[in-house]
This record gives C-alpha cells, sequence and structure tokens, in this order.
C-alpha cells in the first residue's frame, strides 16, 4: 500500500477560484486522484477537488509559516 499524504475527501462548501496549471502538474493530478481512489476506495472525479488538500496539508506541515504565523 502506499504512504499517501492526502486521505479520503471531505465535501465541503466550496469558494470559487481559477487557476492554471501547468499541463505535467495536471496530468500529475490525474495520476494523483486515480491512485487516491485505489488507495482509499472512494472515487475522486475531479483531479481538481485534490488542490484544495494539497494545499491545506502544506500549509499545515510548513514549520516555517507555523512560526512566522505565530509571532505575528
Amino acid at each position: 500500500m502506499t504512504k499517501l499524504k492526502l486521505g479520503p475527501i471531505t465535501d465541503d462548501k466550496p469558494v470559487k477560484v481559477t487557476v492554471e496549471l501547468p499541463p505535467s502538474l495536471h496530468r500529475d493530478l490525474i495520476a494523483y486522484a486515480e491512485i487516491l481512489s485505489r488507495e482509499t476506495g472512494q472515487a475522486v472525479a475531479d483531479p481538481a477537488k485534490l488542490i484544495a488538500p494539497m494545499v491545506q496539508r502544506f500549509i499545515a506541515t510548513d514549520r516555517g509559516f507555523a512560526k512566522a504565523r505565530r509571532s505575528s
């Protein structure tokens, strides 16, 4: 079993944001969605839905950001 940084995706009310991604990153999101679907048994119909949890995970684990946030 692959150890992914993301778990099942929760269904929250989203805020609409438009982002342009390089094609290689979009292909990586598609591949990640396929692997995540196999690992969790939960289909990821739209790979773009992975972006928010990935950014959340990144921010939550960024020690420099946490330190700067505490000191501000």
